[in-house]
């Protein structure tokens, strides 16, 4: 089990561009996505892939950390850990055991929007990932001696991942200051008072008002059938009564941000001082018509990789910075982060980085982007789209986080024709409108010695 703090769409296309190298998927190997709907109102995906015998099973629950009842943060995360407990028709561990046998892999994942749970498995396999997903949809059994042991279990949890790492700390108290009234200011985890408090009567209303069908998106990618697929469901998840009909996801709206903020953490086990800089933005959900495919190309030609204007100035041409990079997370159900990030190498100092960073800002937005910059950085990124076709997780991923923040199955398969469309003044006006700093969150990580810097 794992817990993302930001959504899938900024990994994804990290992880998506190291395929950038390969050799493109031949035309005819894989289908279009194929979208229904079961009668129980749980939405299904199936994405053709028929280069490999393999295939990865998700199910992503329109529920996350920013949907908890007040007080109660950490209750999504803790219920994806409760979902691999024991149910009424398997013992705990069965499932994972049988996963283990066919040699395949299962873990889920929390993020502010979602859970999902997911299997990797032979294509025989998959209608029995489907019945164990289905199983535990509804007839999980908690007990307090359950819901106690794996408390611990995220309280410990917290205490590794956060608690104890300098940056997990800062990157809490920058979310915190960023976000004024909107939820995503709570962490994932959650807070370590509320966690502490959870509780039996806690657990249950949360699954009997969430994991229900008509909460849900299947979606599989790999080497299956589309109306095999729907038959697998049907016969599976379609048993599954529909539960009642969900308030929609109405969340506290953000204020006008008009003022700049710094978070300043220091920290005896930081050896190198580093900034981040960050800005509420909207996401694909949320953004005027192309706004949001903007965002992602200013990102990428910003800070995205080694040709972005960041790595070559600082890194490259100046020397100044051992890390320097931009990141948009555009797939998120409410407003997102923008954000920059630097750190100095050898001799220089973090203000020279942050201050060279917020030069090539203001250049963007003074003087825009070129056309030949724009083209390459389009074709980078339709690129990671395309090359993400090798990867079945990341293919399954792009569907399912889309579906759980408000998209669809079209919006998806548009994108890249979307991307191709932006041109250079879009971007530069995104750029004016948004990268204010005087509308800014700036976190320091600071070695203890710099602590009067």
């Amino acid at each position: 089990m794992t817990l993302s703090t930001r959504g899938l769409g900024a990994a994804l296309l990290a992880g998506t561009l190291a395929f950038a190298t390969q050799a493109p998927a031949r035309a005819g190997d894989e289908a279009e996505a194929k979208d229904f709907l079961l009668d129980n109102g749980m939405e299904v995906v199936v994405v053709p892939d028929h280069r490999a015998p393999i295939v990865t099973h998700m199910v992503w629950y329109k529920i996350g950390s920013a949907d908890e009842p007040p007080g109660k943060s950490g209750i999504a995360h803790f219920f994806e850990h409760l979902m691999f407990k024991a149910t009424a028709n398997h013992a705990a561990g069965e499932f994972d055991q049988a996963v283990a046998e066919i040699g395949g892999s299962n873990n889920a994942f929390t993020s502010y929007d979602y859970t999902a749970f997911h299997e990797t498995v032979p294509p025989s396999a998959l209608e029995e990932m489907m019945g164990f997903e289905a199983d535990r949809m509804r007839n999980l059994i908690l007990t307090d001696d359950v819901i106690k042991t794996e408390r611990d279990v995220i309280l410990e949890e917290r205490r590794s991942r956060i608690d104890s790492n300098p940056q997990a700390v800062l990157d809490e108290e920058v979310d915190a200051t960023l976000w004024q009234n909107q939820p995503y200011r709570i962490p994932v985890i959650g807070w370590m008072q509320e966690m502490e408090q959870l509780n039996r009567t806690d657990a249950k209303a949360f699954y009997d008002s969430f994991y229900r069908p008509n909460n849900a998106v299947l979606v599989v990618a790999g080497d299956v059938d589309p109306d095999a697929v729907k038959a697998m469901a049907e016969r599976t998840y379609g048993k599954i009564a529909r539960g009642p009909d969900l308030r929609p996801r109405i969340r506290p709206v953000e204020p006008e941000q008009n003022t700049r903020r710094t978070v300043t953490l220091t920290d005896a086990r930081v050896s190198v001082p580093s900034f981040s800089t960050q800005w509420v933005v909207p996401s694909y959900h949320t953004a005027k018509p192309g706004e949001a495919e903007a965002l992602d190309l200013l990102a990428e030609i910003l800070g995205g990789d080694n040709h972005s204007r960041l790595y070559q100035q600082l890194v490259v041409k100046q020397g100044i910075a051992s890390e320097a990079s931009a990141y948009f997370q555009g797939t998120m159900l409410d407003a997102t982060n923008f954000t920059v990030y630097g750190s100095p190498r050898g001799d220089a100092k973090l203000a020279d980085v942050e201050a060279a960073v917020d030069a090539e800002i203001a250049g963007i937005v003074k003087d825009g982007v070129t056309d030949d910059e724009l083209e390459r950085a389009k074709t980078r990124y339709v690129r990671s789209m395309i090359f993400a076709r090798d990867k079945q997780d990341d293919m399954a991923n792009m569907y399912g986080s889309t579906l759980a923040t408000g998209g669809n199955v079209k919006d998806v398969l548009e994108w890249p024709d979307r991307i191709r469309k932006v041109t250079a003044e879009e971007i530069r006006t995104v750029a004016a409108r948004y990268l204010l700093l005087d509308r800014s969150t700036t976190g320091y990580l600071l070695p203890q010695q710099q602590a009067g810097n």
